[in-house]
């Protein structure tokens, strides 16, 4: 714990990162090994970030473990190995927002910073009857004015806590616990029985389906990997040979993304995976090289499929090693 008996402002900063848009029955699991591997702010900024992302792996919106690593190395390099107390300051940090900045600010160091999560926006909307869209910019401001005029003198970051908590367990989204709720008297939304209908729910966006081919090319025990580009979806991290499935996987195509000359493809199956604004659907061949491959194929690697625990490899991919180690044991 920190001073009087508040949280180490660490253990705020990267169980906040992981709780964004994560529900905390899925992050508790990762946040103990990644605490475990990274106890403080040093450890973290002296990591590789290829270790960062692999403990990260299957938590999804790899962005935040990029910047969580980035922000430990700034707080080293500009702030003494101290996270900043203030709000304002906590936001120059890479990564942090609004969001971050006021729970770390709150909780870590009890200063007189507000939040906005989901939870505290229905809170909020409820009580004061906002029958508007919360998502809307102009009223997303209103909102962090509403959160920041409610604060106490002191103790904020219990405040906040609190808040937040109302709102996960009693002013859910559906069959809210009213009776239960301790500012029922309070809730133009309870007064007037539309609390069901605030927040108002968000419009249907069609989600675009990407279809991609994974090629699993296999020389002995080793398969072929590459590394993503440093920017964009699963970025720095490792997957086995991808291509855009509206390509058809001739010769000519193989020789392209793979570069040797291989057998004739195997489809052993498929993959679909959804992400907050798309989905992908992977169909997955199995490839064995007729001849042996050039010496070096860098930037790609040939591993083995228990090599591929080093690797970081977005959640799809490890489907894929799972279903190769499946397959093989049944040979």
């Amino acid at each position: 714990m920190g001073a009087a008996g508040r949280p180490e402002p660490y253990l705020v900063l990267v169980s906040e990162a992981m709780l964004q848009q994560t529900q905390v029955a899925t992050v508790v699991p990762y946040f103990h090994r990644f605490i475990q591997r990274f106890p403080t702010l040093a450890a973290l900024a002296g990591a590789d970030e290829q270790d960062v992302l692999r403990l990260w792996q299957g938590l999804g919106y790899y962005s935040r473990a990029r910047n969580l690593h980035a922000a430990a190395r700034t707080v080293m390099a500009e702030h003494g190995g101290r996270l900043p107390r203030t709000r304002d300051a906590l936001l120059t940090l890479p990564g942090v927002g609004m969001y971050t900045a006021g729970a770390v600010a709150s909780i870590a160091f009890d200063g007189r910073a507000p939040i906005l999560d989901g939870n505290v926006v229905r809170v909020l909307c409820r009580i004061d009857r906002i029958e508007s869209d919360p998502r809307d910019k102009a009223m997303q401001a209103t909102l962090w004015q509403r959160a920041e005029q409610i604060l106490p003198a002191e103790r904020c970051g219990d405040f906040n806590s609190a808040l937040m908590e109302l709102g996960a367990t009693v002013c859910t989204p559906r069959n809210p616990k009213c009776l239960l709720c301790p500012v029922r008297l309070h809730c133009e939304a309870q007064s007037a029985g539309v609390q069901e209908q605030i927040p108002p729910p968000r419009k249907a966006k069609q989600t675009p389906l990407l279809s991609r081919a994974i090629l699993c090319v296999r020389w002995g025990n080793r398969y072929l990997i590459e590394q993503r580009p440093p920017k964009g979806r699963w970025a720095g991290m490792w997957q086995f040979v991808t291509m855009d499935a509206a390509e058809p996987i001739t010769a000519a195509a193989l020789a392209k993304h793979v570069g040797i000359n291989a057998a004739t493809p195997r489809r052993i199956g498929s993959v679909n995976h959804g992400l907050t604004h798309r989905r992908y659907a992977f169909e997955i061949y199995a490839i064995d090289l007729t001849r042996p491959p050039p010496a070096d194929l860098s930037p790609r690697r040939w591993v083995t499929l228990k090599e591929l625990d080093i690797y970081p490899l977005p959640r799809p991919h490890v489907k894929v090693a799972a279903m190769l180690e499946q397959a093989g044991a049944a040979a």
